[in-house]
């Protein structure tokens, strides 16, 4: 698949910054009377959903701010818990930081309704439903952004729960590129994850 590929052609600087990933969009630009091609940078595309308060969010949301974006869904028996103990650190560390914002997208939006989101993030200890939005809306979208993101999300009625999905937690910057991939499942991964987050804020 797309995100397979495009996972390899991360574009680093010398001077030691988060690489950019995703694949260049070239562009056509008239300079002096002739055309000139360049490119600019793979960003996520524009969504929008509804979160666990049923307020809309949308690429609005997020412009401006770094966030860290997953895929999960209520029911997961398997790495969603473990990923969602390690947002958690995330939503602690940056509370009252602004320009911090966590999305995460169900990518079972028939079963996980508003309510059913409200219900989880409660019982996560989520009060600041301002900071971690928990996304669901039209099943087909949330797959398509999926990809957008390169991780993988399908349906599959032989796993655990009947979905399957990347465990990476994304990490975005204020211009929508995508800056890095973490194993949310690994504390490790996840405080390197801080560490970049906090080096890519100073960056911003």
């Amino acid at each position: 698949m797309l995100y397979l590929t495009v996972l390899l052609l991360a574009a680093c600087n010398n001077n030691n910054q988060l690489p950019i990933y995703g694949i260049k969009k070239p562009i056509t630009q008239v300079i002096g009377g002739k055309p000139v091609i360049d490119s600019i940078d793979y960003t996520i595309p524009p969504f929008t959903f509804y979160d666990q308060d049923s307020a809309v969010v949308d690429s609005h949301t997020v412009n401006g701010k770094v966030y860290v974006a997953d895929f999960f869904f209520t029911s997961c028996p398997s790495i969603c818990p473990k990923m969602k103990k390690e947002m958690l650190r995330i939503y602690d560390k940056y509370q009252t930081d602004n320009n911090v914002v966590l999305i995460s997208y169900s990518i079972d939006p028939v079963r996980d309704s508003v309510a059913r989101l409200k219900s989880y993030a409660q019982k996560l200890g989520i009060d600041n439903t301002a900071k971690w939005h928990m996304l669901t809306g039209n099943k087909d979208s949330i797959y398509s952004l999926a990809d957008a993101y390169l991780v993988s999300a399908a349906e599959d009625p032989d796993a655990p729960g009947g979905h399957i999905h990347s465990g990476n937690f994304v990490l975005i910057d204020t211009h929508s590129r995508i800056r890095g991939y973490y194993d949310g499942t690994d504390t490790k991964k996840v405080d390197k994850l801080l560490t970049d987050m906090d080096n890519l804020l100073k960056e911003e």
